[in-house]
């Protein structure tokens, strides 16, 4: 494990459908390509970048003590880690993640990585400590751009205008530092519409969860953002029933919250 590459995937937490996408074909593109996926652990993007890395290799940095799993929802994903990756954090054991460790566990991300991708991130975020950090500890800064008007792109878009790399998949960050670029790696297009080939070994459907439909209205939004997201692909991400998630987006387009853009897109109104 040690001797992969490592590369940091982060973002937000309450990460959009898109950015979901974007951190599932970065994650699994650098993981074909023998590198190690380094994250956090918390929810959102950290937590699809290490679900993708599990058959090739991932490393979660804890703010917490080896035993205290938070978000407490990912203790079976951290079991899954300690098969194939590593565990590592700098807290005793029993130690309950408090606000100040965060950035110290942000530090450690950044410096075990040769390179740090941020996927989502808004302005004053955690993800934007991890690329500071990136930046004093020497380390290559990359970003995935956003649309203007999502408030969760904000850190990424500042961080490109300040200099960082501008990456569209894994192959631009493969380039960037100097790996070997794998063909099809992490191909844009694919990533962002749910496109693109799952290999069997991570290709297992979520379970289709018995959702309330007001629950799935809280959902629909957070999912969303001003660029569209096909409404199968949304559908999926919810890991809800097509069923019981077409009344509710019908609901909310007569409410005026979610809109139908051309081609059959759904988008924040």
């Amino acid at each position: 494990m040690l001797a992969q590459p490592p590369v940091a995937v982060i973002g937000a937490r309450n990460a959009s459908s898109l950015g979901l996408r974007m951190a599932r074909g970065l994650a699994r593109g650098l993981g074909e390509a023998g590198v190690a996926v380094v994250a956090g652990l918390a929810r959102g993007i950290d937590t699809m970048a290490h679900e993708q890395a599990l058959e090739t290799g991932t490393i979660a940095v804890m703010a917490g003590g080896i035993d205290v799993i938070y978000p407490s929802e990912n203790a079976a994903l951290a079991a899954s880690i300690c098969e194939t990756g590593l565990l590592v954090t700098e807290q005793a054991p029993g130690i309950e993640p408090i606000a100040r460790h965060f950035p110290a566990r942000n530090r450690i991300i950044s410096g075990l990585s040769r390179g740090v991708v941020v996927v989502e991130a808004a302005h004053r975020s955690g993800s934007l400590i991890t690329a500071r950090n990136a930046l004093d500890q020497g380390r290559e800064v990359m970003a995935v751009p956003g649309h203007p008007m999502d408030a969760r792109a904000g850190g990424c878009n500042a961080l490109i205008r300040d200099g960082a790399t501008l990456v569209r998949n894994a192959a631009d960050v493969l380039q960037q530092l100097g790996l070997e670029v794998v063909t099809g790696a992490g191909d844009v297009t694919k990533a962002m519409t749910g496109t693109e080939t799952i290999p069997a070994k991570t290709a297992a459907p979520r379970p289709v969860a018995a959702i309330a439909p007001d629950q799935i209205a809280q959902r629909i939004p957070a999912c969303l953002g001003p660029s569209p997201i096909d409404e199968n692909s949304l559908i999926r991400d919810l890991g809800a029933s097509p069923a019981a998630v077409a009344p509710v987006i019908l609901a909310l387009e007569l409410d005026g919250k979610v809109q139908r853009v051309a081609g059959g897109g759904l988008a924040l109104a």
